[in-house]
């Protein structure tokens, strides 16, 4: 999970774009299901431990997510399309928000479905590449 791995370390790409979308470098997508799930994974103890972050802390910046984040009503369900339900969220929120491309750490397991709907999927890195390109 990209919003994971931007807790866990303050270098790379992850890290980068969570910091230019809180800053509207450009636009975040995210759905009620999939804020639950961010929530639920980024508070984890361990993730916590390695972002020496307390909870509040963590919750702060989620919370700074869900407010720059354009919301996605999920009125399509295109499950299950994935191996990892969760992974379903991931893809549907993007393919109800008409995302122009999804950042994921898991190119493999997205790649099937993800043709199907004209979503590009990339690493974090090929998103920050794509978008010092757009500036």
């Amino acid at each position: 999970m990209v919003l994971v791995a931007a807790f866990r370390s303050d270098r790379g790409a992850s890290r980068l774009l969570l910091t230019q979308a809180l800053e509207g470098g450009f636009t975040l997508l995210a759905s009620v299901p999939l804020m639950i799930e961010y929530e639920a994974v980024v508070t984890r103890p361990e993730h916590l431990e390695a972002a020496n972050l307390s909870e509040p802390d963590a919750q702060a910046v989620l919370d700074a997510v869900a407010v720059v984040a354009e919301p996605v009503r999920l009125a399509f369900l295109w499950r299950p399309m994935l191996p990892d339900v969760d992974d379903d969220m991931v893809l549907e929120t993007a393919i109800n928000g008409q995302a122009d491309m999804l950042v994921t750490l898991n190119r493999r397991d997205f790649k099937p479905a993800v043709g199907l709907f004209g979503v590009d999927i990339v690493s974090p890195a090929e998103a920050v590449v794509r978008l010092r390109r757009t500036r």
